[in-house]
């Protein structure tokens, strides 16, 4: 009983996850909006989707690695779920070392008093949200993936030792 829910959880979690930074990509696209419009989005963005993505990344990893490990003996489910914590452990990397030093210095900004190399920090972080984003669609793959696997034969040569799902 303890493995369908932590699978159930592990997928909502990770299609919420990738779903908010998918939609972020399509929606927001900084590139067509004025300087002024941009700094407020953005700080908007910030100040309500920070704190809740960077729990959701969390706890979509420590459920990916729980699952992966309640799977270890089905050998392709338990690398595939690694690969989707690694991708997952990737996203806060990337955020951490690329979106959050240029987020701490826009939370700063004034609409009417932006920086002057301001359209260069715009696309370093949207490249960086692009990477996140494909990061964590990939690790949404593989989970969906492992989700959707049926169990491997059981040994033929002693029928007792299966594989648990």
């Amino acid at each position: 009983m303890v493995l369908p829910l932590v699978k159930f959880f592990n997928i909502i979690f990770a299609a919420l996850l990738a779903g908010t930074s998918f939609g972020i990509w399509l929606g927001f696209n900084p590139m067509n909006y004025s300087a002024s419009t941009y700094i407020e989005q953005q700080q908007n963005l910030l100040h309500s989707l920070n704190t809740p993505l960077i729990a959701l990344v969390i706890i979509t990893t420590v459920f990916t690695l729980i699952a992966a490990f309640l799977q270890m003996k089905n050998k392709p489910v338990f690398v595939a779920l690694l690969l989707a914590a690694a991708f997952f452990l990737s996203c806060m990397i990337i955020t951490r070392l690329g979106n959050v030093p240029i987020q701490t210095q826009m939370l700063n900004w004034k609409k009417d008093a932006l920086p002057g190399d301001w359209p260069a920090l715009r696309d370093k972080w949207w490249l960086f949200h692009i990477m996140r984003t494909n990061a964590e669609l990939i690790a949404l793959v593989l989970i969906a993936w492992t989700t959707i696997q049926k169990k491997p034969p059981q040994n033929l040569s002693n029928p007792e030792v299966g594989y648990q799902q």
